[in-house]
């Protein structure tokens, strides 16, 4: 028979009271010994440990001073601590000098002071993670509608991540010789893929050719002025790589999904830029419902294909990165292959709309994006994957003769140039060609007015379709412009072919 539930009585109320939060101070105590009959002992311990990680704060004091004396250059000792800590009452009421110095009595070994701190370092863990789990509490008793249930859940996932990534025992410096055979076993693997990418191919060969892929940990920024078909691209690049997981040999690459977040765009509009894109029919056509029979037959045909990609949009406005984060770890976990992170490339549509963390905003907007490219640069090395976000450009391009982008114009830039690991521009001169057709002046004859309007004219048939990839910035090699051919009609990219590769037309 079940035990029925009942409410907690005074007895539970009082028993919860008494418990006291997880705390070591023999721990703490030794490792101040240890650090005072031993300097050396700091080293052991120094990479991880705060004095904020003490729960007994009088000890934090002493680690502190004891830290500042090293740092310096000297000694840490009862004597030596004395003018630090004589003034701190809290350090007086302990007993001051006199337990100062009775830890440094006390201590018995060095030996072990490696893992007083791991002890000192996991209780402060565990303190805090019982902070968090009182906040949640407090947090889902004091609801307002301006902070829904799955908001909390992503701040709560938010605050666990901070606090398992704060620190680690674990952290130092690596042998030269074993980072070199791990660059040589990458060396090795590259020469064995024989031509084959490293990174996730972004099914436009030219652009693959620049960039050799989207490499695992890189932050790629992919920015233009409105209406250049950034989204298109973006949407392109994440279909080629989800049909590539799709239809992949590669062990190492089977059964990968492709994350695009759509800031701008709802996921239904996405979906019909795609389906246009497959199916070569125009997107307004398919929203106006202005369709043949033969048409909506090719978007059925289209739409079965692209059923089984495994690409998946969320189209959630104001998104942070922390949510972003917390979205892709869930994701990653859904794949089934063992020893395969189910992530493989991450798209962001676009950088400016992304909201900054609650304890992140700032009154300056530049400082905020500066926080937004620093986190989706930790996300991507974090997940190892790589990170495409579309940016905007400043107005800056517009009052220029040549208006192709440079790295100065990425809006409220702050760190999208430090922090990225290769910046792209796309430019398309059709753009601007359409918008500034020649008109007659005034004072013009129209033979003149008649020249300038056929150099116009060829100067739209050479641009006509033309999209320039400007690759600005490579962390990893070189930078270069590609050529990319579009139509505009279906938002469609695809790669260019030269005139001097064409079959000379049939007279």
């Amino acid at each position: 028979m079940a035990t029925p539930l009942r409410a907690p009585g005074p007895a539970d109320i009082a028993s919860n009271a008494l418990r006291a939060s997880p705390h070591n101070y023999e721990a703490e105590r030794a490792l101040l010994g240890a650090i005072l009959m031993n300097n050396r002992s700091f080293e052991r311990v120094s990479d991880y440990l705060l004095p904020e990680h003490f729960s007994d704060p009088v000890n934090g004091r002493i680690f502190r001073a004891c830290s500042k004396l090293i740092e310096q250059g000297n000694q840490a000792n009862p004597v030596t601590l004395r003018t630090y800590l004589e003034n701190d009452e809290l350090v007086t009421e302990a007993g001051g000098t006199k337990y100062i110095a009775s830890l440094a009595a006390g201590a018995v070994t060095i030996i072990n002071s490696g893992e007083y701190g791991k002890i000192v370092y996991d209780l402060f863990l565990r303190r805090e993670l019982i902070a968090i789990g009182e906040d949640m509490v407090n947090e889902a008793f004091d609801s307002t509608p301006d902070d829904p249930a799955l908001g909390q859940i992503e701040s709560s996932e938010q605050k666990l991540y901070d606090l398992a990534s704060s620190g680690t025992s674990e952290s130092g410096f690596r042998a030269f010789e074993n980072v070199l055979i791990e660059a040589i076993n990458l060396a090795e693997a590259a020469h064995r893929r024989d031509g084959i990418l490293a990174g996730v191919t972004t099914g436009l060969k030219d652009i693959d050719r620049k960039l050799g892929g989207l490499h695992k940990s890189d932050l790629l920024i992919l920015a233009g002025r409105p209406s250049m078909g950034k989204t298109a691209l973006a949407t392109t690049i994440a279909f080629n790589a989800a049909h590539y997981y799709a239809n992949t040999d590669r062990e190492e690459d089977r059964g990968k999904q492709v994350a695009f977040f759509s800031l701008e765009m709802s996921a239904e509009q996405l979906a019909t830029r795609i389906l246009a894109e497959r199916a070569k029919i125009n997107s307004h056509s398919i929203r106006t419902g202005g369709l043949s029979n033969d048409d909506f037959g090719r978007l059925v045909v289209a739409s079965q294909e692209l059923n089984d990609l495994p690409l998946y949009v969320d189209d959630t406005p104001a998104i942070t990165v922390s949510a972003i984060r917390t979205r892709c770890r869930r994701l990653a976990r859904q794949s089934q292959i063992p020893g395969n992170s189910g992530l493989g490339l991450i798209v962001v549509d676009y950088l400016q709309l992304l909201s900054a963390a609650r304890s992140e905003r700032a009154e300056n907007r530049v400082q905020e994006i500066s926080g937004i490219t620093r986190a989706l640069k930790a996300l991507a090395k974090d997940l190892n994957v790589p990170v495409l976000a579309l940016s905007q450009l400043s107005r800056a391009v517009e009052l220029r003769e040549d208006k192709r982008p440079q790295l100065s114009d990425l809006r409220e830039s702050g760190t999208i140039e430090q922090d990225s690991d290769v910046v792209m521009f796309i430019y398309r001169e059709q753009y601007y060609l359409e918008r500034a057709e020649p008109q007659q002046k005034p004072e013009e004859d129209s033979h003149k007015h008649q020249e300038r309007y056929v150099k116009w004219q060829e100067r739209c048939e050479q641009a006509h379709n033309l999209a320039e990839i400007l690759v600005a910035k490579q962390r990893h090699g070189p930078i270069g412009t590609v050529k990319l051919h579009f139509e505009a009609d279906f938002t469609h990219f695809r790669d260019h072919i030269d005139d001097v590769y064409l079959p000379e037309p049939i007279s």
